[in-house]
């Protein structure tokens, strides 16, 4: 089995200068639990999470500040050519529940997400 044939493929993306407070809603309005932060180019270039959201509010960071300055920069990321083996592999070792899935040009394209492949695997 392919990543490709795996992933969500409707992606809840931002950019960088997008304030804390609106990915925030954006996380509750949506229904996700992973915002893929992107530049010009559709590139992947960090992420913001549930938890960043729940860590901004006990460290009592400013809602106003850029999802730059919290993401999680440069995360992992998987090929759509790859195998759900390998996309398996990079979740189990980095310990991350969110996998954007990238073109060979870096071009993202998708996400693999623990809640996902249980969701396809097991029908949960």
């Amino acid at each position: 089995m392919m990543t490709r044939d795996l992933m969500l493929k409707e992606v809840v993306t931002t950019t960088g200068n997008v304030p804390v407070r609106e990915a925030i809603e954006l996380l509750f309005k949506r229904h996700v639990g992973c915002i893929i932060v992107v530049d010009d180019e559709q590139k992947c270039i960090g992420l913001f999470t549930e938890r960043d959201a729940i860590r901004i509010v006990a460290q009592n960071v400013s809602l106003d500040a850029p999802i730059e300055k919290i993401m999680a920069k440069n995360p992992f990321v998987v090929n759509e050519e790859s195998t759900f083996d390998e996309a398996k592999n990079i979740i189990k070792s980095a310990k991350v529940r969110h996998l954007p899935v990238i073109t060979t040009n870096g071009k993202l394209v998708g996400l693999i997400s623990v809640r996902n492949i249980l969701d396809e695997l097991i029908g949960l």
